[in-house]
């Protein structure tokens, strides 16, 4: 229908296209002869023409055929490439939104190794969060699960497991991750099992630790991190590490270190949900991983998203990060003789920085003391804060502390004194109970505070002047006494003595020593008439050394073999056992009271008899005060329990085959109600009379003259020496108890806690 239609026009186009050449030959009027040469010739054409139509009719149909035909196959070509665009578009899209949709994660597994309880409360946080996101989570104490017949099973299930994990003593596992560390590590390294054994299981890491620990800090996260990689597990993110010790924690406290890296794993988390398949080789700067390549393959990203990397990229600092100003501008390996100059300027540069912030030695005390203390951390972190004021501490500036005793109380109502009272006649009414340092070198498994103070081994903190400490502890003490006002049992005459601070009991926490003006506070304490009692842990031998003289020093012997002091004391010095012996021997070089505190941990350290002997021998301390443990409560920090409290008895026991060892020491005091016995050196036996005692006025004139001495004029224990009462005697019926006061006993008591 189409070629017909075709041919009829093309027919009639050359038969007009004839019919105007015949009309324009005929009008043209020229010379007659020029007219009839022209009219032959058009005449021959017009005649050749319409004699071959046929073949230009076929030859303009087949022009027009092909214009044509090319037209309609473009036209079906761009129809057709238009649709195909469409349905492409439209499957993309629906399988973007599909992939969009599909949950890459199924849940998120958090398992925790903590001894302290930390690592728990970070799991129930993290878990908080992970199901907020509309995740579904389980948290699971690792001595519960058997990764033998499980683990391998989370690679399976789309599960991302999360490792908490907290590094113990001589970087141990804690007790309920000793299991799974130990099979990982075996499991990590048996060819039974395999390389590709955890192929599949998606894992993050969080190590909680302390830096402190020098030589095994972070050890657990890290090995487990080890572990899992081996077994070709798929680490999602960079390991975290959380740092007990505020001075070096990047962020301030170990709590601080924990929401950084939490953030990181919930911005990494949401990218595995939607289908992020990246790993982290573990050395990329950021928890994310490979941010450049996940940009470039997938375009721009969100905005929220990439302030939330930008957020990342502020906190995030690597394990380098001291050392970044030596290679920031290394281009490899390799490096030119002719850069090595520079290289070693920059390295000179970078150290001659590095010392200006350096701190120099204190002639004071030999303790670093830092030029700009603005640049210091302070030792009170908030969350310390707020765990110390629950304990009813007094907090003092950024590293000190004051609380009132209980015997300061008991007094105030007539209800007896403290052991102090009945071994050296401290008025315990008239006590101020506090400490100029919070922090201290050792996690004693007995500590009365659970571990809430900050540790160290050295002063890196802000430091207050001590004045401000001292005048900051009176006021407070002052005003916690003023609280007692008017309540029943409390003697009017006592309270007034009690607003006037005699005694102070360096005590209360931590390890007073530490402190870098400790000898300035010794120095004002003893101005304003008051007497100290400074208690140390026997890990600082030259601050012993270089002490001024003090109403009495106590060194703690918590145990007498290298063993049980580190089982005991858990000290952080790796040298802990060399200090503790030379901290005996500073002590014996002292010319005023020195005294051992023993404290007795039953089943711990009552066995060691002789080892006890031989450490007396070597430190001579005019007294010996040995002490049942007193339980404080269960606490997550701790194992000891109401068994390791031994029964007054037993105490005394312990202290009469001690004496018997001990031919220049006899047993002087005793405060049963303080499970507590006094062993005194014999030359406080005078005519077969005990002077235990402290003449406290003639103290204060004796270290009065030392000072206007400028240390020339000395004295010694028996220069200040008081007779003790009968009552105070050991053997006496009062068994330590003064007769002035009455003593009071608990109703309805339904068990004995004999240390308390």
């Amino acid at each position: 229908m189409c070629s017909y239609a075709t041919f009829r026009l093309m027919r009639t186009l050359i038969f007009a296209f004839s019919f105007l050449l015949c009309v324009l030959g005929t009008s043209e009027k020229k010379d007659p002869a020029e007219a009839s040469h022209s009219s032959v010739h058009s005449s021959c054409f017009l005649t050749s023409i319409w004699q071959n139509r046929l073949y230009l009719y076929s030859a303009g149909a087949l022009f027009f055929g092909i214009w044509f035909s090319v037209r309609i196959i473009l036209k079906k070509r761009s129809v057709s490439s238009d649709i195909t665009n469409v349905s492409h578009k439209t499957v993309k899209t629906s399988r973007r939104s599909d992939k969009e949709n599909e949950n890459h994660v199924s849940g998120v597994k958090i398992f925790y190794g903590s001894q302290t309880g930390t690592a728990k409360g970070f799991a129930k946080e993290l878990s908080d969060d992970v199901e907020a996101s509309g995740l579904p989570c389980e948290i699971i104490d690792l001595k519960d699960y058997d990764p033998d017949d499980q683990l391998a099973d989370e690679g399976t299930n789309r599960t991302v497991c999360v490792f908490l994990l907290a590094t113990y003593t001589d970087g141990q596992p804690t007790e309920n991750a000793e299991w799974f560390c130990k099979w990982l590590e075996e499991a990590s390294t048996d060819f039974r099992y395999g390389k590709t054994y955890l192929k599949g299981l998606k894992y993050a890491v969080f190590g909680l630790g302390n830096s402190v620990y020098t030589g095994h800090y972070n050890t657990v996260g890290k090995n487990v991190d080890k572990w899992l990689w081996m077994l070709s597990a798929s680490r999602i993110m960079t390991r975290g590490e959380g740092d007990c010790n505020v001075v070096n924690s990047k962020h301030g406290s170990i709590q601080a270190d924990f929401k950084v890296w939490k953030l990181k794993f919930s911005n990494r988390l949401k990218k595995l949900v939607k289908g992020d398949k990246k790993t982290c080789s573990g050395n990329c700067k950021n928890g994310d991983s490979c941010k450049n390549k996940t940009k470039h393959e997938h375009g721009h990203e969100d905005e929220s998203e990439v302030q939330s990397i930008n957020t990342e990229d502020i906190y995030e600092s690597s394990s380098d990060d001291e050392e970044s100003g030596l290679h920031h501008e290394s281009k490899g390996p390799v490096v030119d003789m002719e850069d090595l100059g520079n290289i070693m300027n920059g390295v000179k540069k970078f150290k001659s920085k590095d010392e200006e912030q350096m701190v120099k030695l204190s002639k004071l005390n030999g303790v670093k003391r830092a030029e700009d203390e603005e640049e210091r951390r302070e030792m009170i972190t908030p969350a310390l804060r707020d765990a110390l004021s629950k304990q009813g501490y007094k907090l003092i500036g950024s590293h000190s502390g004051v609380k009132l005793c209980r015997w300061t109380k008991s007094m105030l109502r007539g209800r007896g004194g403290c052991y102090k009272h009945t071994f050296y006649g401290i008025e315990s009414h008239r006590c101020m109970e506090t400490t100029p340092s919070l922090a201290c070198a050792n996690k004693c498994v007995f500590c009365w505070r659970h571990h809430t103070n900050p540790v160290g081994t050295e002063w890196r903190w802000k430091m207050d002047p001590a004045e401000k400490i001292l005048n900051d502890s009176l006021e407070k003490h002052q005003n916690m006494i003023k609280e007692f006002k008017g309540v029943p049992g409390v003697k009017p005459e006592r309270y007034e003595e009690g607003l006037a601070v005699k005694h102070c009991a360096l005590s209360l926490v931590g390890e007073p020593i530490m402190y870098p003006e400790i000898n300035a506070f010794l120095r004002l304490l003893h101005t304003h008439r008051i007497s100290s009692f400074l208690v140390t842990n026997a890990q600082f031998p030259q601050e012993i050394r270089n002490l001024v003289p003090v109403t009495q020093l106590y060194v703690s012997v918590d145990a007498s073999t290298k063993d049980s002091l580190k089982k005991i004391d858990r000290p952080l010095f790796k040298d802990f056992w060399p200090r503790f012996l030379d901290c005996l021997r500073a002590l014996g070089e002292k010319k005023q009271r020195t005294v051992y505190r023993l404290t007795l941990v039953k089943a711990w350290n009552v066995e060691e008899m002789l080892a006890y002997a031989d450490l007396i021998s070597m430190g001579q301390p005019d007294f010996i005060e040995v002490k049942g443990v007193t339980y404080c409560g269960e606490s997550t920090a701790s194992s000891l329990t109401m068994a390791n409290v031994p029964w007054h008895q037993e105490v005394v026991s312990f202290v009469q085959q001690l004496a018997d060892m001990l031919p220049q020491y006899e047993i002087a005091c005793e405060h049963e109600h303080s499970n507590c016995l006094l062993i005194a050196h014999t030359k406080f036996k005078i005519d077969g009379e005990w002077w235990t005692w402290i003449d406290y006025e003639r103290f204060q004139e004796l270290v009065q003259t030392y000072e206007d001495s400028g240390g020339q004029q000395s004295f010694s224990s028996l220069d200040y020496i008081a007779k003790t009462p009968k009552w105070a005697l050991f053997g006496a019926e009062e068994q330590g108890f003064d007769p002035a006061d009455t003593r009071f006993q608990r109703r309805n008591k339904t068990k004995n806690i004999s240390g308390c």
